[in-house]
């Protein structure tokens, strides 16, 4: 009895240790709140995303935009309650909140420049002959 005991408890030990493996830490939680907070912005304002400004500011907290990306990433739940929570804040006070989060992460923003960009302009419809 006592080998098969040894064996179980060596298995066990084995297997929780690749288990453990994939599990990794869960982000700052600073970096879920300023991923939701440009994801809101880009929502409320009209803004888009600058995708590698974004990163560059995501990899400063050691995470990636898969990790944060709204409802796929492990994180993006998290993170989609966040931007909920924002977006109805901001929408309080569009204007202001809008010029707000321009000076923060707009084109010559002071914190991380060129993460929001104004909208694409719209194309004019094609003419019809």
């Amino acid at each position: 009895m006592r080998p098969t005991l040894l064996l179980a408890l060596t298995g066990a030990l084995v297997g929780g240790a690749a288990g453990a493996q994939g599990i990794r830490n869960a982000p700052p939680p600073r970096a879920l709140e300023t991923a939701a907070y440009v994801f809101a912005a880009a929502n409320v304002c009209g803004y888009r995303i600058g995708t590698a400004p974004f990163e560059a500011l995501l990899a400063r907290y050691q995470v990636s935009i898969e990790d944060v990306r709204p409802p796929r990433g492990p994180f993006g739940a998290k993170v989609q309650t966040i931007f909920a929570l924002m977006s109805n804040q901001m929408m309080q006070n569009r204007d202001a909140a809008c010029r707000a989060v321009a000076g923060e992460y707009g084109p010559e923003g002071k914190i991380a420049p060129g993460i929001l960009l104004p909208a694409a302009p719209a194309e004019p419809p094609a003419k019809q002959p």
